[in-house]
């Protein structure tokens, strides 16, 4: 179901839900929102609070580099242009990736990205996509979309390649979703069927307009919809309740590219706060966690491992084994004399 996104209605609906005292914050985020391309963001029931600045990136990618002074960090093969950054050029065997370097402690938030994926390629000769990030670990190379395999935390997919040759029912390039508590594995000979929480799909290569994935967490529903058809409207494609996500991981993006390729960009990243009215209820169940989890979809158990042991508790295990076996040894000497002098009783 598409959702219209005019000014009018958007209005009316944010208007029910504003206090007095968000009027500056409602000056600075029409100001904000104004400045920038995208679609207008719906809300029905929750209130926008504010663009978070820390989280967000777009023109002119201020703060963006390699040292520890930026807010976002490149790693790979990404470049920053001056018009978007571009995350794996259209060449073969690349990868690259936008991590941002502050943890995201907020309990209900909306990222909107906005994204361009193009290239040469015809038809099923081009690949691989890019994904998006909410994970635990930053700025680690691997082979799912250009991130490590087993993260931890949230992963959106938009996957342009079919890996899966037998498959027919689905249409790429396909989004999916996929949360993980470190001990699942990206299928890619099936395309992540296996471990995806549903998905939908997105024709999003070499369009002449400006395409956008949203993706809404709020009182544990995870919602991803998407903008691709230069309509000014979000189209459904995920919605998942229960997925339970802990505070304090890091936003991030990434793409690879293998034998098949293609321009992977990403103009603009936008991170805002909800706020959102709980009852008591709600916050009893809606507590922190510490692992990623999707009610009614069981994860394989994490072994926690152990904690390393300290010089003090080595030096005891190793002295306590010694005494125990120098004590097992003295008791087996004992028992063995004693044995040698009944049989010799017996012998005479």
């Amino acid at each position: 179901m598409a959702v219209t996104l005019g000014p009018s209605g958007w209005w009316q609906r944010w208007r029910r839900h504003l206090s007095a005292r968000d009027g500056s914050r409602m000056l600075l985020f029409l100001l904000l929102l104004g400045s920038g391309q995208g679609p207008w963001p719906v809300w029905a029931g929750q209130t926008f609070e504010y663009l978070k600045r820390e989280h967000s990136l777009s023109k002119p990618y201020q703060g963006v580099g390699t040292g520890s002074s930026s807010l976002w960090n490149l790693m790979g093969n990404a470049m920053v242009m001056t018009q978007y950054i571009r995350l794996t050029p259209d060449m073969q065997s690349k990868q690259g990736a936008l991590w941002n370097r502050v943890p995201c402690f907020l309990r209900d938030w909306e990222l909107q990205v906005h994204f361009r994926i193009h290239g040469q390629g015809k038809k099923n000769l081009h690949g691989d996509g890019l994904a998006i990030w909410y994970t635990k670990d930053r700025m680690q190379p691997g082979p799912v979309f250009g991130n490590m395999d087993k993260f931890v935390g949230l992963g959106v997919f938009v996957d342009t390649y079919p890996n899966e040759e037998k498959q027919q029912e689905r249409v790429f390039p396909y989004i999916s979703a996929m949360v993980n508590n470190g001990s699942l594995s990206y299928d890619h000979e099936r395309d992540g069927r296996p471990t995806e929480l549903g998905g939908c799909t997105a024709i999003v290569r070499n369009l002449h307009y400006d395409t956008f994935l949203v993706i809404r967490y709020v009182k544990r529903h995870l919602t991803i919809m998407m903008d691709i058809d230069g309509k000014h409207e979000w189209r459904d494609c995920i919605e998942v309740p229960g997925v339970r996500l802990p505070r304090g991981y890091y936003f991030g993006t990434s793409s690879i590219t293998g034998d098949l390729s293609d321009n992977h960009d990403v103009i603009s990243l936008k991170l805002f706060e909800l706020t959102v009215e709980r009852t008591p209820e709600e916050e009893k169940l809606h507590r922190d966690v510490f692992l990623p989890s999707v009610d009614n979809m069981k994860l394989p158990e994490m072994t926690a491992p152990l904690p390393p042991l300290s010089g003090l508790a080595l030096f005891l295990i190793v002295f306590f084994s010694l005494v125990f076996s120098v004590f097992a040894i003295v008791i087996g000497i004992i028992l063995y004399n004693k044995w040698q002098e009944q049989s010799r009783k017996r012998f005479y």
